[in-house]
């Protein structure tokens, strides 16, 4: 596979696929380090940092197969799936978990309040000054 336009040239890689078995399905999945390298290549389970060198790549690649035939091998493992929209394909993580959606949805709404908040007190102080002017004016 190439690398793409990121690597200014036309370095490629070998595509490593790691199939593993779930405990809810009898028939292998692709197994994928996250959203983004799925997006960016489904039909690899990995990516390597993409150097100019054809060689260089293939190395890291290597390197990763050995890593997951020595250090993991038929070893259980936590990994994520969604049995409904994408059956043959497993991810190792998640980018996108409750956390950022909790972002995603907490600061639009602190930024909403504190606005609120300065128009509210920003009132109050106009409505303040008015009444004091107004027992200043009386006193004289």
């Amino acid at each position: 596979f190439s690398c793409g336009a990121a690597c200014r040239g036309t370095a490629r890689y070998p595509c490593l696929q790691v199939l593993v078995r779930t405990s809810r399905s009898s028939a292998p999945a692709l197994l994928h380090e996250d959203e983004r390298q799925l997006r960016t290549n489904p039909k690899c389970s990995y990516i390597p940092p993409c150097a100019r060198d054809d060689q260089e790549n293939s190395e890291n690649v290597t390197y990763k197969q050995k890593y997951w035939k020595e250090k993991v091998g038929s070893q259980p493992f936590t990994c994520y799936f969604n049995q409904h929209l994408r059956p043959d394909d497993v991810m190792l993580k998640r980018t996108h978990d409750e956390t950022v959606l909790l972002h995603c949805f907490l600061w639009p709404v602190v930024t909403f309040l504190v606005g609120v908040l300065i128009v509210v007190l920003t009132i109050c102080a106009k409505s303040l000054a008015i009444r004091a002017e107004a027992i200043k004016k009386k006193k004289h």
